[in-house]
């Protein structure tokens, strides 16, 4: 099902003369409705459009905490109030909401896959706000539509591979094992980078799989404190060097609990915020970035928003950076 956009999920601070300079990102939105006719980007302009998928069947499926459904509407509220900076060309649509009904959660990630091919075939830049991180394979339906002749890197941050077994039924922990089957299936290679991986949080079966197909990854451990990062960006940039387009999911659980505490699955011994931010304004800055998304987080157990407004900070930054290029 599908749901198109509404002002009313974009309300936030007007300062006093409300003049241009004043602007803020719930001032300058615009709407974008799918269920109709799309109109594409012109040349001298960049549109960057947010979609919601309100969905937590996976997680649920997955015996985690459900509540990620809300998760859309929470981060459009954290960034509503966010200071206009960009360039007169760069533009900011809100494309609505997938949502997953009846448990439903195959036809919900066909409809997402849907909304994110049109919104690439039209020139658009998606930036898709979730949802359980079952978002990753409805997701990458749309993408493969959009990069049939490109070599695509998958970038996860994130504290679990999420290629579990989806034999008895997909989860928000099966995503990118049916990702890699896809692709195996039609001969392309599943290029996949995974940072912030916790041992405990990961069985012995999931780092076989990894193995076995080849993935990339980071402990969380290795990438500790800024002394890391030089490491770090090194390594990103030769696997950018290998790949022609990107995909880019941000799991909020790979962040510690002080940070993002309204998640799924909480996670103590998670990342610093920092870290991540440069090694996404790295991919940003690199031209290959195709799409992202924000997976996990889920309201009802946030505090004082703080999980929502690290990630709506996260996409802020992403924008700002993206827009450059």
């Amino acid at each position: 099902m599908y749901k198109p956009a509404s002002k009313q999920a974009w309300k936030g601070r007007t300062d006093a003369h409300d003049e241009e300079l004043e602007y803020r990102w719930h001032q300058v939105i615009k709407f974008l409705d799918l269920s109709g006719e799309v109109p594409p980007v012109p040349d001298t302009k960049i549109a960057f459009v947010f979609l919601g998928f309100c969905c937590d069947e996976g997680v649920r499926r997955n015996q985690g905490r459900t509540g990620a459904v809300d998760g859309p509407a929470s981060l459009r509220s954290a960034m509503a109030s966010f200071a206009h900076h960009l360039p007169s060309k760069v533009m900011l649509y809100d494309a609505g909401d997938v949502l997953c009904t009846n448990q439903n959660l195959e036809e919900a990630q066909e409809q997402l896959g849907r909304k994110v091919a049109v919104l690439l075939q039209h020139g658009y830049r998606p930036l898709v706000l979730g949802g359980g991180h079952e978002i990753a394979f409805g997701h990458f339906l749309g993408l493969e539509q959009a990069t049939v002749k490109q070599r695509l890197g998958i970038l996860n941050f994130d504290a679990h591979f999420d290629l579990r077994s989806y034999a008895r039924q997909s989860s928000s922990g099966t995503p990118f094992l049916q990702i890699a089957d896809k692709l195996h299936e039609q001969g392309k290679e599943f290029v996949y980078n995974c940072i912030g991986i916790q041992q405990q949080g990961n069985t012995r079966i999931l780092f076989h799989t990894a193995e076995k197909l080849q993935v990339q990854y980071t402990f969380a451990e290795q990438a500790q404190g800024h002394h890391t990062f030089p490491v770090l960006q090194e390594q990103l940039q030769v696997w950018l060097e290998q790949v022609e387009a990107v995909y880019l999911t941000i799991d909020l659980d790979v962040f510690s609990a002080a940070y993002a505490p309204g998640v799924s699955a909480v996670n103590v011994l998670g990342l610093q915020p920092g870290i991540v931010l440069q090694l996404l304004q790295q991919v940003a800055a690199s031209g290959k970035l195709l799409s992202l998304d924000v997976a996990e987080l889920n309201p009802a157990f946030d505090t004082d928003n703080r999980t929502a407004k690290l990630a709506a900070g996260l996409l802020y930054h992403a924008v700002s950076e993206w827009a450059k290029v």
